[in-house]
């Protein structure tokens, strides 16, 4: 802490994250358990983004937003994972306070981002089975690409208001963040200043930035869902459904713990469990994307066996 010239306050200069353990045993056994976690995810998504940029047949809309949701998945954990890898196993458990809203904002910006693109995600499939035929006219490369630079910009916006909202607040006593990294309920609860009004600006904004996507989303798969029983086939009914199983599954297991910490009131905080719920948007989300969309697409499956077959031949 240091203290502000001619007044008697002093003011936080950097955070403890107090993380999951105070045990030095179970924290070595956690550090591999998320070490392996971090290392799949970062390997599984780079393998999905890796198998896109190769493959001519996977150039399309589709795979080009997968690709992007991969990056994005690889950027929120590896913004949050290592530091919590490397606290684990010192006995240091600091972060300044510049690094806490560095931190904040890179994660905040990219869970709001990845949380807008499930809505792009939602359109791609909305024109793939409603308007077929125009698919490829609806959503030319420079719609995907406009799409996909208007999320990042509305995300870094939104997320620069959430931290400017949470990191401005005085900081004065205590300094300890119960959570693994530097999360804005967790963070603005040591503020020493009554809050009522940034919380309920905040929520407003997260209101906003939840539901506004999630409603998109569900109108689209209303739209695709009365498409879908208009198809006579079975066959066909099936296969129109399991092009959007693994974006319905992703948007269930981001949104609903997500959904859980944002947008409950504060009197209903919990830092032990939203820390626990936290890993869920945060890592499993992550670790779980390459899984979801790997084993039910063929086209992913496809390329997988032509690179690795391309890479046997050239040992050979």
């Amino acid at each position: 802490m240091w203290m502000i010239p001619g007044q008697n306050q002093s003011w936080v200069s950097e955070f403890i994250l107090l993380g999951f353990s105070s045990d030095p045993t179970t924290n070595s056994i956690l550090f591999i358990v998320f070490l392996l976690i971090y290392l799949s995810s970062v390997l599984g998504n780079g393998l999905i983004i890796l198998l896109i940029c190769l493959d001519t047949h996977l150039h399309t809309p589709m795979y080009f937003f997968l690709c992007i949701l991969a990056m994005l998945d690889m950027g929120s954990v590896t913004t949050t994972m290592p530091q919590m890898l490397v606290h684990l196993l010192s006995h240091s458990q600091t972060i300044s306070f510049a690094g806490c809203w560095l931190q904040m904002f890179v994660f905040s910006a990219l869970c709001m981002i990845e949380g807008t693109f499930f809505v792009v995600m939602a359109y791609d499939r909305y024109v793939a089975i409603c308007h077929p035929l125009r698919y490829t006219v609806i959503l030319n490369w420079g719609i995907c690409i406009w799409l996909a630079a208007g999320t990042c910009i509305c995300g870094f916006l939104f997320s620069l208001l959430h931290t400017f909202f949470t990191m401005s607040l005085p900081y004065c006593g205590p300094n300890k963040v119960n959570h693994y990294f530097c999360e804005g309920p967790s963070v603005r609860s040591l503020a020493c200043m009554h809050t009522h009004i940034i919380e309920m600006v905040d929520q407003i904004l997260n209101v906003f930035v939840g539901l506004t996507p999630i409603s998109l989303i569900v109108a689209s798969y209303i739209r695709i869902a009365m498409a879908i029983l208009k198809i006579k086939s079975t066959q066909g009914r099936c296969k129109a459904f399991s092009t959007c199983a693994s974006h319905l599954t992703m948007v269930s297991l981001f949104y609903g713990p997500a959904s859980y910490i944002y947008l409950k009131p504060k009197s209903s905080y919990s830092p032990e469990q939203d820390k626990q719920i936290a890993l869920f948007y945060n890592a499993f989300t992550a670790l779980l994307n390459p899984v979801v969309y790997s084993l039910r697409n063929k086209d992913i499956k496809r390329a997988f066996l032509k690179v690795i077959g391309h890479s046997m031949a050239g040992w050979i």
